[in-house]
């Protein structure tokens, strides 16, 4: 069996920016244990797996080194990235039905904008004992899925040196940091030890959360941020009620096969 493997820089208008994703377009699911084979096998953040369903639809499937998740934004822009310039040019929007309800994608020029949930967060009563953890002074945090750890500014972000070890010890997915930007509205960056993933350089399912946290404390609708992480990424943003509007740029790094012998 041979499976095309896609491998996308997204959230980047350049080769080595943004967060790489393995795509790998199927005509049908391969068994679970080989999916995560492979993905572990690419040993990248995210390998998705899409099968074609109805006119401009695909079911997706998302799987870091060691386990398949609900929800990931930079593959899922990675994997539109490849239906709109390989699969399907002549589209310009596409749905994904994914374990998170149906995820859709737009394609405007050069940037394509994802439209996911927007997920809560609920302000914990204390800060103390995240600067154990972190390395620098939390100022609030907040729990939904993930944890999100408001710092003073940007440079507290940048100089954020995590303890792996205990955040995977948590309860939630991943620790999310973030502080007002100095350029952009607001910065961040993601640890998800317990995923198999220390740190994401670009993470789209983040924004789910920090959308609407920034958008609220900053009383605007359309914010631009940046990821601090080493390879960097830049998100055009925006809250339309429950809903997130996630936009960015991608690039293909390299085209390939994989050789199954199943």
């Amino acid at each position: 069996m041979k499976i095309d493997l896609y491998q996308v820089d997204a959230f980047t208008n350049k080769v080595f920016g943004g967060n790489p994703a393995a795509v790998c377009p199927l005509k049908e699911w391969l068994a679970d244990k080989t999916m995560q084979a492979i993905a572990m096998e690419n040993n990248l953040s995210e390998t998705a797996f899409i099968v074609p369903e109805e006119d401009n639809t695909y079911g997706i499937r998302w799987f870091t080194p060691t386990v398949e998740v609900d929800l990931c934004g930079h593959a899922t822009l990675g994997s539109a990235y490849v239906v709109f310039h390989y699969l399907h040019p002549d589209w310009d929007k596409i749905t994904f039905n994914s374990r998170s309800g149906p995820l859709h994608v737009t394609r405007q020029d050069k940037l394509l904008t994802l439209n996911f949930p927007a997920i809560a967060a609920e302000k914990v009563n204390s800060a103390e004992n995240w600067e154990a953890l972190l390395g620098v002074k939390a100022i609030e945090v907040y729990k939904g899925k993930d944890c999100l750890v408001l710092l003073e500014n940007e440079e507290a972000v940048a100089n954020v040196k995590p303890d792996m070890t205990e955040i995977a010890k948590l309860e939630t997915r991943a620790v999310i940091v973030t502080a007002p930007g100095n350029t952009v509205d607001f910065v961040s960056r993601f640890f998800a030890p317990k995923v198999g993933v220390p740190e994401d350089p670009v993470t789209g399912s983040a924004h789910s959360m920090l959308i609407p946290f920034w958008a609220n404390r900053l009383g605007k609708m359309q914010l631009v941020a940046n990821q601090l992480s080493t390879r960097g990424g830049e998100l055009f943003c925006e809250l339309r009620q429950d809903r997130v509007m996630i936009g960015g740029q991608a690039v293909l790094y390299m085209k390939g096969e994989i050789t199954l012998c199943i």
